[in-house]
C-alpha cells in the first residue's frame, strides 16, 4: 500500500487533485525515466480527468453512508462481486490471483457494510470449471474435450480473447468456496454448453501421493500435484437450452444438478439454461433469502 492513490473525492477539488496527482506523476517518471530515458508528460491526462469529473461531481459521495441508509431504510440492496475466490488475494491460489479480496469479505472492507446486514450469499459457479491465467486447475481437460467445452461455452475474455482453460466440474473448490464466503445458495450458469455429452465427470476429492483429500490444500505447491478423484455421472441428449422450469429437464440433467448440490454443500436455486444467461430456472429462493 503506497497510498498515493487518487480518490473520487479529489475530483472535488481541481487544485488539491492536481497536488495529488504531481506527486503520483513525479512516481511515474522516477520508474519512466529508468525503464526509456525520459519523464512522459501526463498534463493532458490529468486535466482530462478533471473534465470527467465535474460530469460526474453530483454522484460522488460517500458509499458507506449511501448504502448504510439505504439499509437502515428497510431497502434490499444487491451487491456483485468480481473474479472468484479462487482469485482472493488472500484465500484463492496464491500467487496467481488477483490483488483485492474477490470473498464476501469485500462487501465489508470495501464498502464499509457491516457483515450482520447480509441477508444472504449467492454463489455463481458454472457447471463445469473454467480459469483465466496460471495457477493449479486439477480438473482442467485438454484436447477435444476441453476445446468442445471452451468453443460450446465461448470462454475466451470479454476484452483480451483470451481463451480460458476448462475442466469438470469442481465439487472441492465449490465447498471451499461455500465455506469461504458463507454460501446461502447456489447459481449454477451454462448447464446447456453440457448438452449432448454421454457422460460428466464431478470431482469429489483430490488424490495426492498417498492422501485423499476432501478438502482444499492450502499449500498450492500440495495442490499442483493433486489429482481429481471423479464420480460419473450419465449425460443427457435432448437440449436444455431455453428450459425454464426445473422438472422439464432431462431426468439426467435434473440428477446432475441434484448431485452438484450434494457434493457441494449447498442447494442450487438458479438454474441458467441459456449462454447469454437470457433462460433461468428459479428453484426454492428461501434458501438464499428466506421469508424476505
Amino acid at each position: 500500500m503506497a497510498r498515493r492513490g487518487l480518490r473520487m473525492c479529489d475530483l472535488l477539488d481541481p487544485a488539491l487533485f492536481r497536488e495529488k496527482a504531481a506527486r503520483v506523476v513525479a512516481e511515474k517518471n522516477r520508474l519512466a525515466k529508468g525503464a526509456y530515458g525520459a519523464n512522459i508528460d501526463f498534463s493532458h491526462e490529468v486535466e482530462e480527468t478533471l473534465k470527467q469529473g465535474e460530469k460526474i461531481r453530483a454522484y460522488i459521495c460517500d458509499a458507506a453512508e449511501l448504502v448504510n441508509h439505504a439499509l437502515d431504510s428497510g431497502q434490499s440492496v444487491l451487491f456483485e462481486g468480481a473474479q472468484g475466490t479462487m482469485l482472493d488475494i488472500d484465500h484463492g491460489t496464491y500467487p496467481y490471483v488477483t490483488s483485492s479480496n474477490a470473498t464476501i469479505g469485500g462487501v465489508c472492507t470495501g464498502l464499509g457494510v457491516g457483515p450482520r446486514a447480509i441477508d444472504g450469499v449467492l454463489g455463481a459457479a458454472k457447471a463445469y470449471t473454467t480459469r483465466v491465467g496460471e495457477g493449479p486447475l486439477p480438473t482442467e481437460l485438454h484436447g477435444e474435450l476441453g476445446n468442445r467445452l471452451r468453443e460450446s461455452g465461448q470462454e475466451f475474455g470479454a476484452v483480451t480473447g483470451r481463451p480460458r482453460r476448462c475442466g469438470w466440474y469442481d465439487a472441492v473448490a465449490v465447498r471451499y468456496a461455500t465455506r469461504v464466503n458463507g454460501l446461502s445458495s447456489l447459481a449454477i450458469t451454462k448447464l446447456d454448453v453440457l448438452d449432448g455429452l454421454e457422460e460428466l465427470q464431478v470431482c469429489t476429492a483430490y488424490r495426492c501421493g498417498s492422501e485423499t483429500l476432501a478438502e482444499m490444500p492450502g499449500d498450492i505447491a500440495q495442490l499442483a500435484v493433486c489429482e481429481p478423484i471423479y464420480e460419473t455421472l450419465p449425460g443427457w441428449s435432448r437440449p436444455t437450452k431455453g428450459i425454464t422450469r426445473f422438472e422439464d429437464l432431462p431426468a439426467e440433467a435434473q440428477r446432475y444438478i441434484k448431485r452438484l448440490e450434494e457434493t457441494s454443500g449447498v442447494p442450487a436455486s438458479i438454474v441458467s439454461t441459456g449462454s447469454e444467461r437470457d433462460h433461468t430456472i428459479v428453484r426454492n429462493l428461501s434458501s438464499l433469502i428466506g421469508d424476505r
